[in-house]
């Protein structure tokens, strides 16, 4: 249970904006608690909660059953974090969507000051905050390469994903503009979906650390496909230089990311003796290196 003191809430928390707070799971009974007590203590009142169960075979049903009418679940068969995402979508109530992972958990006044700093730039459609790391218990310092940032961020999202899943807050409307989730993707879903968001819009940065993110975990989908995931950032590149919505600087930019990773990828192929898949990523790399930006 979380333990700071709360901030005094408003007169009449029915007055703010609505948000709706989607936390996917699967086999996190040990940790979703803790991730559903720190929604649970908000000082920003007005919200939703939905635990989607991805199919979970342990007590998590039980546990959700525990908080009463202060949770919805939702369960479905083991379709994978994209899924169970995209279900708390299409069931969210409100207009303002927030993402924590079963495994995180939030500062107490993380949504207060979202809700906030969107309410203050009406016209952006996502935002994301700082957040602390742990691993294995201990605190970790982050590279500057994971540092957040706002206003466009494209050219970062090519590297790597560089918004914190448990960080963000969104408009319904993004979905709407840009598509959900990719549910082909058992990773960097993450990273698909806000690069397809960066394409053409800014991105918001509350500037505080109101997130924190627990990892190191063998359990982790990120620990599980840490060896070749870039394969699936290629695939995300690939997409998005076949939808031909960047303009001539933002394919630029894409096909070189694309030809980097799958020549880094391609190499890996071959030297650990898969030679057919490595000489396929290179020859992807060799034909995007030879081909001139479209305007």
């Amino acid at each position: 249970m979380w333990t700071e003191e709360r901030e005094t809430s408003p007169s009449d928390p029915r007055s703010a904006p609505a948000v709706t707070v989607i936390i996917p799971t699967f086999n996190r009974e040990s940790f979703l608690a803790r991730a559903i007590d720190s929604v649970l203590v908000q000082t920003h009142r007005n919200f939703e909660l939905i635990v989607v169960d991805d199919g979970s075979s342990d007590a998590t049903a039980s546990l959700v059953a525990s908080y009463g009418g202060a949770v919805r679940y939702l369960f479905q068969e083991n379709r994978g974090p994209a899924a169970a995402r995209n279900l708390g979508i299409r069931e969210a109530r409100h207009g303002l969507l927030a993402f924590l992972d079963a495994d995180d958990h939030f500062h107490p006044g993380k949504l207060a000051m979202q809700v906030q700093a969107m309410e203050a730039r009406p016209e952006l459609f996502v935002s994301h905050t700082q957040e602390t790391w742990y691993r294995n218990g201990r605190h970790l310092n982050q590279k500057l390469r994971h540092r957040k940032e706002g206003g466009d961020i494209f050219a970062r999202s090519l590297e790597l994903c560089v918004v914190g899943m448990s960080t963000v807050m969104v408009r319904r409307e993004l979905f709407a503009r840009i598509g959900l989730f990719d549910e082909s993707f058992p990773c960097c879903e993450d990273y698909d979906l806000w690069l397809r968001a960066s394409v053409a819009h800014e991105f918001l940065l509350v500037d505080a650390p109101l997130t924190v993110k627990h990892g190191g975990r063998s359990d982790q989908v990120s620990v599980q496909h840490r060896v070749g995931m870039d394969r699936f950032r290629i695939r995300s590149l690939e997409k998005l230089l076949a939808a031909a919505i960047l303009s001539p600087s933002q394919r630029a930019l894409a096909g070189k990311a694309l030809a980097g990773k799958a020549t880094i990828y391609g190499n890996g192929c071959l030297k650990h003796g898969r030679r057919e898949e490595g000489l396929r990523y290179l020859a992807l790399a060799a034909g995007v290196a030879s081909s001139p930006p479209r305007g």
